[in-house]
């Protein structure tokens, strides 16, 4: 992502409304593209009972109208817009307010400002000047950026609600909140509002998704279209009431089907370089799952960076939640290999038992009878099974040998045991640290003693060399 400081193309009409709806200043989305159109089937349903029977022709209706004239078209330029675009050019390359040489001034002057986006471009003495936006294609602080596309279906009935208040707050009080939409519903009994799911957003903001559920009378049930949902928010009385409860936007949440992102993909948005918008197709890192969206100015920069910065808390929110999970399953695994091997042990003393009241009720249930042939028989295999391990060259001397391998196994196994130890990875390496200084400081002193001595040899051979000097001065 990189802003374009390039020289943006000149693309003649402006930004068509509900190209990403108001996502420049609210929560990620695609903005108010799906279901613009603001039909009465849904208030029409509301004070008839079964509400939202024939949605077909209304969903068509919004779709047609979303389609034709918001996200996905290319609006032919109006009068007005042709004007507005012919004053820019105007002002930008042939001002004719001063009638001399300072025109040329002021064309660079406009220039500047319609590359920052913002003031005004005065070009002729009997004309309105032209208002520069971050909007108009000259901008050169945009870039663009990625955004998740939505996977839910128009049946799932999904509508999402911005408010102006804390997640706590609308936590607090979301029966009130509920019962609240529910009136603004109309209050029909056939009608159930549920929340799917509350999340925060930056600025002290909360999102909130919801989706309406109908009841027939004969007892079936399904969720309200999200376009028809979104439509009912959208009309005046409706939205003016959600702006009471502190609503400040609302977003259908569908999925883009597959024509409506190639409409999207092959027409860059008003004012965007195309070269820039195929690079960030090509650079998408997961075209199925995210799409190019423009970012203009500074501002929104810092709305998505804020976003991804409250996202990247609710992960690690989520992460210390699973360790603290992980942590509480390990201990309750513990506790419960502990608890088996306990059971084991009370099976194997109840087996034992059980094994011994059963030898005795059988003596008692056989004493004063003869041995029966079978029991007999099993005598004779026992005698002969007892004669064989007895026998010294058999099984009984083979045994004695496994018995006393495993003694001496079982004698050097808790010696090794013992004598193993391990050492920790961190003590292991300050050890080693430790260490590598006491060589670096027995080096340096090596060095020093070294020197010393080269400096005592050239003491001695200095005293050398002076003492016959000396005696030849006293003789």
């Amino acid at each position: 992502m990189a802003f374009n400081f390039g020289t943006a193309a000149g693309a003649g009409a402006s930004n068509p409304s509900g190209l990403f709806g108001a996502t420049q200043n609210k929560g990620f989305g695609f903005g108010t593209s799906f279901g613009t159109g603001t039909g009465t089937g849904l208030g029409t349903g509301l004070g008839t009972g079964l509400g939202f029977g024939g949605f077909g022709t209304q969903q068509q209706q919004q779709q047609q109208t979303s389609l034709g004239g918001g996200l996905f078209s290319q609006p032919a330029q109006t009068p007005a817009q042709s004007n507005q675009l012919i004053n820019t050019a105007s002002a930008l390359s042939a001002p004719t307010l001063l009638g001399d040489e300072r025109d040329a001034i002021l064309a660079k002057w406009n220039q500047l400002q319609a590359f920052w986006g913002t003031g005004k471009g005065y070009f002729s003495n009997n004309i309105a000047p032209v208002e520069f936006t971050q909007e108009n294609p000259f901008c050169r602080f945009k870039a663009v950026g990625y955004s998740l596309m939505p996977n839910n279906k128009d049946e799932d009935g999904l509508v999402v609600l911005v408010f102006n208040r804390k997640e706590a707050d609308i936590r607090s009080q979301q029966q009130q909140l509920v019962e609240s939409l529910h009136k603004i519903l109309g209050g029909n009994q056939t009608l159930t509002v549920n929340v799917e799911g509350v999340k925060t957003m930056p600025d002290d903001q909360t999102e909130v998704i919801i989706y309406v559920v109908e009841r027939s009378p004969n007892g079936t049930s399904r969720r309200v279209p999200a376009t028809t949902l979104y439509a009912h928010f959208e009309q005046a009385n409706i939205k003016s009431s959600l702006q009471q409860l502190g609503v400040s936007f609302s977003m259908a949440r569908t999925e883009l089907s597959p024509a409506q992102v190639k409409q999207l993909l092959q027409n860059p948005p008003a004012g965007v370089d195309p070269i820039i918008w195929e690079q960030a197709k090509v650079d998408n890192p997961d075209p199925d799952k995210l799409i190019p969206v423009p970012m203009v100015g500074f501002k929104e920069l810092l709305r998505r960076l804020k976003v991804q910065d409250q996202m990247t808390k609710q992960h690690q929110t989520r992460l210390d939640i699973i360790s603290e999970d992980i942590s509480e399953l390990q201990k309750n695994q513990t506790t419960t290999m502990a608890k088996i091997a306990q059971y084991k042990r009370k099976l194997m003393a109840l087996s034992h038992r059980t094994l011994q009241v059963l030898i005795k009720q059988e003596i008692q249930r056989k004493s004063g009878y003869a041995i029966q042939a079978d029991e007999e028989q099993l005598r004779v295999q026992l005698d002969i099974i007892q004669c064989e391990l007895n026998a010294p060259t058999q099984f009984r001397g083979r045994l004695n040998e496994l018995m006393s391998q495993i003694r001496m196994q079982n004698h050097f196994g808790a010696v090794r045991a013992e004598e193993r130890y391990y050492i920790d990875s961190d003590l292991l390496r300050e050890i080693k640290q430790h260490l590598k200084q006491q060589q670096e400081g027995l080096s340096h002193l090596i060095s020093i003693i070294k020197d010393d001595l080269e400096d005592i040899k050239l003491i001695e051979h200095e005293l050398n060399e002076s003492l016959p000097m000396r005696g030849g001065f006293f003789s």
